[in-house]
């Protein structure tokens, strides 16, 4: 995906310029310019493209001038980071440009070969910031483990709006719920029934984090796991077939009921999906999450899953029939489906 970087600049032919000199970058889709004449227009660029990564502007302009739109993007877009790029290179103009947050300080006339170096630093800063703080907002495990104050910081709306653009996405989801778990649930002191499950969904996370998935969200009894990137599905299927072996090695005594041999019945799908933040404003509980009908298909394909069954769809099986062994196990009706759909169990 191209970076994409604001130029703010009165100058007139600056546009056509910085079009001549990152015309290759610009084919080869590594970053994509949006252009404003003052401090009023960018803001409102901002606002219009809320995945804008870098601002190279100017000092001195009409209406509103550089330095005053470094405190206005720091206070609405803390992630997007500024490089002034300006003829007033004097001490005064950099310590107080470098006092309202501007990232960096290129002087006119601008060496080009410079300035692109200073743009992809920039570039991979912004990336860095925006991976760390996904990764702990994605992992809602973290939430058991981490400071209260941490998560209020983490929830302000400030950052829920600049940080977590509402997306659609290509990714894969996996439904892995304990099967039989609710007899247990029946029959077991509270203790016992909370210390099992937790222990179980310890172990699942873990053969999640380790396929460079994250869990979405318990529910009830199951986990909804989710993987983006490259190979996304290959690694749901692993983490799934790693979860159900481990699972498959556990049995438990509970009191004087008959011994409890878990199991684990998962539903696996690929697809687009929308990412981002779904809840209530109004009570402040928004999660970040996926939704969509690649979603849903996931969790009915797991309702039809038996126990020890690791079960997806037949356009995923074409997508994977040559990493795994898959055997196929026929038609069933969904819900909300008005078609039958074929589903393959993944063996191994």
């Amino acid at each position: 995906m191209a970076a994409k970087i604001l130029v703010v600049d009165d100058e007139a032919d600056l546009e056509s310029l910085i079009k001549q000199k990152f015309r290759k970058q610009i084919r080869e889709n590594l970053y994509e310019f949006v252009f404003a004449g003052n401090g009023h227009e960018a803001l409102e660029q901002i606002r219009r493209h809320p995945d804008i990564d870098v601002v190279l502007s100017d000092i001195n302009m009409p209406g509103m001038d550089g330095l005053t739109l470094l405190v206005k993007i720091h206070e609405s877009s803390p992630l997007v980071k500024t490089v002034i790029v300006s003829a007033y290179g004097d001490m005064e103009n950099i310590r107080t440009a470098m006092n309202r947050g501007a990232f960096d300080f290129v002087c006119k006339p601008v060496n080009f070969a410079d300035l692109e170096v200073t743009m992809q630093k920039t570039i991979g800063y912004v990336n860095q910031l925006r991976e760390t703080i996904r990764a702990i907002k994605e992992n809602n495990i973290l939430r058991m483990y981490v400071d209260e104050s941490v998560l209020k910081f983490m929830t302000q709306q400030q950052m829920e709006t600049s940080l977590f653009a509402n997306e659609t996405i290509e990714a894969s989801v996996a439904f892995l719920d304990i099967c039989g778990f609710t007899a247990i649930t029946e029959n077991a002191p509270a203790n016992t029934v909370v210390s099992l499950i937790n222990k179980y969904f310890d172990l699942m996370v873990k053969e999640i984090i380790a396929q460079g998935g994250y869990v979405d969200k318990f529910i009830g009894d199951a986990v909804m796991a989710v993987f983006r990137g490259q190979y996304h599905l290959d690694r749901a299927i692993e983490a799934s077939l790693a979860v159900r072996n481990r699972i498959n090695t556990i049995s438990e005594r509970i009191l004087d009921s008959p011994e409890y041999i878990p199991k684990v019945s998962i539903g696996i799908n690929a697809g687009e999906m929308v990412s981002g933040n779904i809840g209530s404003a109004s009570l402040k509980r928004l999660d970040y999450t996926v939704i969509g009908d690649t979603v849903n298909l996931a969790q009915r394909l797991q309702t039809v899953a038996q126990p020890g069954q690791v079960v997806i769809s037949e356009s995923s099986y074409h997508k994977v029939k040559e990493s795994f062994r898959c055997e196929l196990v026929g038609e069933v009706k969904l819900k909300n489906k008005a078609n039958a759909v074929v589903i393959y169990e993944v063996l191994e």
